[in-house]
């Protein structure tokens, strides 16, 4: 980041330029002086775009933003708030911090502190990676077994084998399962995986014929498949074992 001076919007494209270049994927961004609003931010320009709040618009950013936008807020929750009159962040920012936690809990007290610019939530910047996915959402939904499995053989699984070697092969972190995930035509999304402890496009065939069980007659707008890694401290204890 010594290149970009410190600039969080320049640090922002260029974590942005080097996903797209190294995994051929886009990637948004926030930039805000407090977490949950990068977070908001992040979701304003996508698919491919950035979003900045400045310091000095931070409160009327707040005050303007629909409640639902705030990370943790889902449907329920939100026809709670909804039914006490909050809509807005700054019907949450004027409202008695009381009757927030009387009527709504550990949410009200969370979206009070939020809707006045406060997170003193730390940003984690080293989770470990647990798996390692790749998946095709289709312009034009397809129906067949076949039509999947070519989708599979050809684009997917070479994508995968890619993304695994980017984060050091399986030689670094070996595999303990791999799955398949569908979407189908009305949304709803189902997932199958296997125990394995090596990459193999042949045992994806069983799992799509068994997660087509579920189709019920639907077509597939999205497919994907994925792995899961053996956690580091695990691959490394092996990889000692092995050197002995």
């Amino acid at each position: 980041s010594s290149s970009c001076n410190g600039s969080a919007t320049l640090i922002a494209q260029s974590i942005r330029r080097d996903i797209e270049s190294e995994l051929n994927l886009t990637a948004s961004a926030g930039i805000a002086p407090i977490k949950f609003l990068a977070k908001v931010a992040s979701d304003l320009n996508k698919p491919n775009g950035q979003y900045v709040i400045p310091p000095n618009q931070v409160q009327e950013f707040i005050d303007s933003m629909p409640l639902q936008k705030i990370p943790g807020v889902g449907k329920v929750a939100l026809q709670r708030l909804h039914r006490t009159g909050l809509y807005l962040g700054e019907d949450v920012r004027k409202a008695n911090y009381r009757d927030l936690l009387v009527r709504h809990g550990r949410l009200g007290a969370s979206l009070w502190k939020r809707c006045h610019g406060v997170d003193n939530r730390s940003v984690q910047v080293s989770r470990e990676r647990k798996s390692v996915g790749v998946e095709r959402t289709f312009t034009k939904n397809i129906e067949t077994l076949e039509q999947c499995w070519e989708v599979i053989e050809q684009r997917l699984y070479p994508e995968l084998q890619r993304r695994l070697d980017k984060v050091g092969g399986e030689h670094v972190r070996p595999i303990t399962k791999q799955g398949i995930k569908v979407k189908f035509a009305d949304f709803q999304l189902t997932t199958i995986e296997t125990g394995s402890n090596k990459l193999n496009l042949t045992a994806f065939y069983p799992l799509l014929e068994e997660v087509l069980l579920r189709q019920q007659g639907r077509e597939i707008r999205l497919l994907g498949l994925s792995v899961m890694l053996q956690p580091e401290a695990q691959a490394k204890q092996l990889s000692l074992l092995d050197n002995e």
